[in-house]
């Protein structure tokens, strides 16, 4: 019976260092998007502790293709910036396209997006996903993409993924 109070004061000692603060959560918004916080009630950047997540960014707006595909990107870098992240820190992507009805037209998107892709990941690349879809919100958007990065996290990535054999002729 001794042991029980002493057991007891050791438990109550213990217990504050296992105790963690929460990790703080701050919003971000673009210059000329506040109103998504605001009015629609969403925040385009959200980062806690170390992680960022980024709302949909849609390549729309005048141009071709191209050009807004490139936008987004550069969209997605000024988002990324603003919490202290770069485009190395990107883990996911998610990108909704509406152009594609079938495998043989994402086929024929990707020889276009995927150069552009490449400019602002020329390595260790994030995981990504692709999802085809019939409309997005942002009218004349070609394509939204998603982002999370955790900030650091490109400073030394690690890649021990082999290239495969080329086809032999």
């Amino acid at each position: 019976m001794p042991l029980r109070p002493s057991c007891l004061l050791l438990s109550l000692c213990t217990l504050p260092a296992f105790a963690q603060e929460a990790p703080t959560r701050e919003h971000f918004a673009r210059p000329g998007h506040e109103a998504a916080y605001h009015d629609w009630h969403y925040t385009p950047v959200v980062k806690v502790g170390q992680m960022v997540i980024v709302s949909g960014i849609p390549a729309a707006g005048p141009g071709t293709y191209e050009e807004k595909v490139r936008r987004m990107f550069v969209a997605l870098g000024k988002d990324l910036a603003q919490a202290g992240a770069t485009y190395a820190d990107v883990v996911e992507l998610t990108t909704f396209h509406t152009g594609p009805t079938d495998a043989a037209g994402f086929q024929d998107e990707f020889a276009r997006f995927a150069p552009i892709h490449h400019e602002f990941f020329p390595s260790h690349y994030p995981a990504w996903s692709a999802v085809g879809t019939s409309a997005l919100l942002s009218p004349g958007a070609v394509v939204e993409l998603r982002a999370v990065a955790m900030i650091g996290s490109g400073r030394a990535p690690k890649a021990d993924i082999p290239k495969p054999d080329a086809p032999k002729p």
